[in-house]
């Protein structure tokens, strides 16, 4: 359990790594002109911006707690984050009925979900 809890926040850490350098690094036209970014082109360079700060400090929160054992809660904390934000991506994309990024959305939540409770429950860290 352990080690899929591990390859779970990985592959997650991967995702909101790659999202948060797209967003913070991409300009908001390029990314509004993508497949599934048609959102951003509604949204102000601020909160595209934000929301690419957040997703890096995601991918952080996942892995760096439990690496270096300084306050490893962060990571199931990070999860459930990673939740609220899949969420709202999910509200954003129904908005403009974008089906397919609902579905992929989905499937981190579920992913960031079970880093939660397994962290939180059947093996969290040092216990």
């Amino acid at each position: 359990m352990n080690l899929a809890l591990w390859i779970a926040a990985g592959l997650l850490a991967a995702v909101a790594l790659a999202g948060g350098v797209t967003k913070t690094f991409v300009p908001k036209e390029k990314l509004a002109a993508t497949n599934g970014g048609g959102w951003t082109a509604d949204a102000s360079v601020g909160f595209v911006k934000t929301l690419g700060i957040l997703e890096i400090l995601a991918a952080v929160g996942l892995i760096l707690p439990a690496v270096l054992d300084i306050a490893p809660v962060l990571v199931p904390v990070t999860a459930l984050c990673w939740v609220l934000l899949m969420v709202g991506a999910m509200i954003t994309h129904l908005r403009y009925n974008e089906a397919k990024f609902i579905v992929v959305n989905l499937l981190y939540l579920a992913v960031a979900a079970f880093v939660a409770w397994g962290r939180l429950g059947p093996e969290p860290f040092g216990g």
